[in-house]
């Protein structure tokens, strides 16, 4: 069944708009996903969906109608608004006409998935959010087994990491450590080996093994790791930089120390 939305008063409409800003999405423990690509995503994945909206732009978007077939499929709640309401509610620029809105998932580090030579991703104080999104689609490229974020990064259900993430936030398991030493505390208990990137490193990210237990910890953009995970290393590691660049965009360095990582744990 679809609920016809005419009026921006309307409840769904004014929460939804609440939805932009992180104070609202922490209150309500909800984030917002649009498009066709990744609420297809989300389906796939069996996300729950709590509702959806749309307007009739998703008639001519690729995939609009059989997505619609879906949720209807699946029992998802469907509200159809005007395109003028649906623009003022939308994030993206183009919107395709559709977005839904899911319950965060939040878990503990017990749940954190344990298998024999684990592997995980740490971001440490992480804020642009595009960075962030790319990291997740990278580290779920790579095989990460979960991702830990430090309290300071940017939020994780920002729109723009959503987007940036293109489904990988539905693959992997995303945990928050709203305390540092407990992270190190549970890490090292469980044997899981901290390596950490910095410019200040003698070893090159080539020089060190990862086929053990481990966690990549990568910092913040401007100020890099900060000094509680740096202390708490195993080992330091840097990427050789030849040319006159300072540094490496983070997402970039994440990228090139997990496929490190990859190569040789695919021997």
């Amino acid at each position: 069944m679809i609920v016809e939305i005419f009026s921006a008063e309307n409840a769904v409409i004014k929460h939804i708009k609440q939805l932009s800003r992180r104070k609202y999405r922490d209150k309500h423990k909800e984030y917002m996903i649009e498009g066709v690509r990744i609420l297809c995503d989300a389906l796939e994945n069996r996300q729950r969906i709590k509702y959806a909206v749309f307007c009739d732009a998703l008639y001519r978007a690729a995939g609009g109608e059989n997505l619609l077939k879906q949720l209807a499929e699946q029992g998802v709640k469907v509200y159809h608004t005007t395109e003028k309401l649906y623009g003022e509610i939308a994030e993206t620029e183009s919107p395709q006409g559709i977005m839904a809105i899911l319950p965060r998932i939040e878990m503990c580090l017990e749940q954190l998935p344990k298998k024999k030579n684990s592997f995980y991703v740490l971001l440490d104080r992480i804020q642009d959010p595009g960075n962030l999104g790319t990291i997740i689609r990278t580290a779920d490229s790579a095989g990460v087994d979960a991702i830990l974020l430090t309290k300071g990064c940017v939020d994780l259900y920002n729109p723009k990491t959503i987007r940036a993430t293109m489904g990988s936030i539905f693959h992997l398991p995303i945990f928050m450590l709203e305390d540092s030493q407990e992270g190190i505390s549970f890490l090292k208990n469980n044997q899981i080996k901290i390596l950490t990137t910095s410019l200040d490193a003698v070893s090159y990210h080539y020089e060190v093994d990862y086929r053990q237990d481990v966690v990549i910890v990568v910092g913040n953009e401007a100020n890099g790791v900060s000094s509680t995970w740096m202390d708490a290393a195993d080992a330091l590691v840097k990427i050789p930089i030849p040319g006159k660049a300072e540094s490496l965009n983070v997402s970039v360095a994440a990228s090139i120390v997990l496929y490190e990582a990859v190569r040789q744990r695919m021997r």
